[in-house]
């Protein structure tokens, strides 16, 4: 997951830790493939299309989508993690971009925003979740989407979160083994802070706090149209399930308006069809976070 936002802890949830390359090897050595980078390339189509990977992190997504003939950007704001995406993306398939949605120049469109990573919950409070979804809009061509998740709240992820069920070791490149954990620290309203630890093979140890949001569907989808999105879809899993109230994921594919269609707004919930009509053709992590 990466940050798609850089105004600091307030609004985002961002901390220092993304300033340690350490980190983000770890990021990239606990995250391979998965069902939610399968979901994007179906959205992105197997024609070449303009793809923002917003929040990109060490580029696990953008790297797949470029594999596929896309012209990818990625932009995140923590140097480190774009570093390491540049350094797996030997071939320079794509474009890394260290910033945030603002940082792009506003005349570069897009046909679709992809953030993985659950970087959505990253967006602590509801005037900077709608900041960041005026310039996503600002950035997508007419009919474009922008495609995300966060987990449903409903299911309480957080409660797994334990040292006992979180800890893991993995061999990263260059560091050796590292074991890493997670450790809630508070619950409030519908903001959880834990803590992530890492030991390292040397011996020294680092500790990062993080907070996201854990924000409601009916919170979603009324940010995204008030932020001028259209049809916006939700499902509860990855293959298109309908949302329950213990579904893990809010999977969530927002359309922006276009030509034919400008002005009308339309909800649905669990539609059967996530990938929706084609787009017209003419981007907190305090860490590794938990799964």
């Amino acid at each position: 997951m990466g940050q798609i936002w850089d105004d600091g802890p307030s609004s985002t949830g961002a901390d220092l830790s993304y300033a340690d390359p350490r980190v983000a090897r770890v990021y990239a050595a606990l995250h391979g493939p998965g069902p939610d980078i399968d979901h994007h390339r179906r959205l992105a189509g197997p024609v070449g299309r303009d793809v923002l990977d917003l929040g990109c992190g060490t580029g696990r997504l953008g790297l797949a989508l470029a594999g596929d003939g896309h012209r990818v950007v990625g932009v995140d704001p923590s140097a480190a993690m774009i570093a390491e995406a540049r350094r797996q993306d030997r071939d320079g398939t794509a474009t890394w971009v260290v910033g945030d949605a603002r940082t792009l120049d506003q005349v570069r469109s897009f046909d679709l925003v992809s953030m993985t990573g659950h970087a959505y919950q990253a967006l602590l409070d509801d005037d900077g979740q709608q900041r960041a979804l005026r310039a996503i809009h600002a950035h997508l061509r007419p009919g474009g989407r922008f495609a995300f998740e966060t987990r449903n709240p409903g299911a309480e992820a957080w409660r797994g979160w334990t040292p006992e069920l979180t800890r893991r070791e993995v061999a990263v490149e260059e560091l050796g083994a590292v074991v890493v954990g997670h450790e809630v620290d508070a619950v409030v309203g519908d903001l959880v802070t834990y803590q992530t630890s890492y030991r390292f093979a040397e011996g020294s140890e680092l500790v990062t706090t993080t907070t996201l949001r854990f924000p409601s569907q009916e919170v979603i989808t009324g940010a995204l149209v008030a932020a001028g999105f259209e049809t916006v879809t939700v499902h509860g899993t990855w293959d298109g399930a309908p949302v329950t109230p213990t579904a893990p994921e809010l999977v969530v594919v927002a359309r922006v308006p276009s030509a034919e269609d400008c002005g009308r707004e339309h909800i649905e919930a669990g539609a059967p069809d996530v990938e929706g009509p084609p787009v017209e053709v003419p981007e907190v992590e305090g860490g590794a976070l938990p799964a």
